[in-house]
């Protein structure tokens, strides 16, 4: 005995299909990197950075420099994001580095236009916007929801928004909540 199962009367023998090879997975998309990049990163640049990385919700990455860093952060800026649930206390100034600016798929500059590296496939954004430094707590707020405005738009440019929730009319449609989520397509029983 061969160890075969003879074939029915009438019938062809069959073929042994040969196992295809399994084919590696393309690796997941890195989310898209931004860098918020201010003279001292003690304001601007820190508020986008975490407004970026709150609205986020984990799909892009945020980080901040700054061209000449600071030595801790202004304290209205602190205080400014604490009122919309951002705690920065712990956070330091950090000096700009070619690096950072190469890695970026997206670089922000605010208030230092022109001392940034430019390098190809990297999307540069100017962000005109007051400097908060020596500024009172309440003149502080009016740059944090301006900086908070142009993350969420930002969020749309980079096709993210849906995914993150901003889209109030359509909800991300990857979520397994949302209605028009769709599990992949069981294999069909072969005929």
């Amino acid at each position: 005995m061969t160890g075969r199962v003879p074939s029915p009367p009438g019938s062809s023998p069959v073929a042994p299909v040969p196992l295809r090879q399994a084919q590696p997975r393309a690796p997941l998309a890195r989310p898209p990197e931004v860098l918020f990049v201010c003279v001292h990163n003690a304001g601007r640049s820190q508020m986008g950075a975490a407004l970026l990385d709150q609205h986020g919700g984990g799909r892009v990455q945020a980080r901040s420099a700054g061209t000449a860093p600071a030595a801790t952060l202004h304290l209205p800026v602190v205080a400014a994001m604490a009122e919309v649930g951002i705690d920065l206390s712990g956070a330091c100034p950090t000096r700009l580095t070619d690096d950072a600016v190469r890695t970026a798929s997206v670089v922000i500059s605010m208030g230092c236009t022109g001392t940034v590296p430019i390098y190809p496939h990297t999307r540069y954004l100017t962000w005109e916007l007051d400097d908060p430094a020596e500024k009172p707590l309440e003149d502080v707020r009016p740059i944090r929801d301006e900086i908070d405005s142009r993350v969420r738009f930002l969020l749309y440019s980079l096709g993210v928004a849906a995914r993150v929730g901003l889209l109030r009319d359509h909800p991300d449609p990857d979520h397994p909540d949302h209605p028009d989520h769709h599990a992949p397509p069981a294999a069909s029983p072969r005929p």
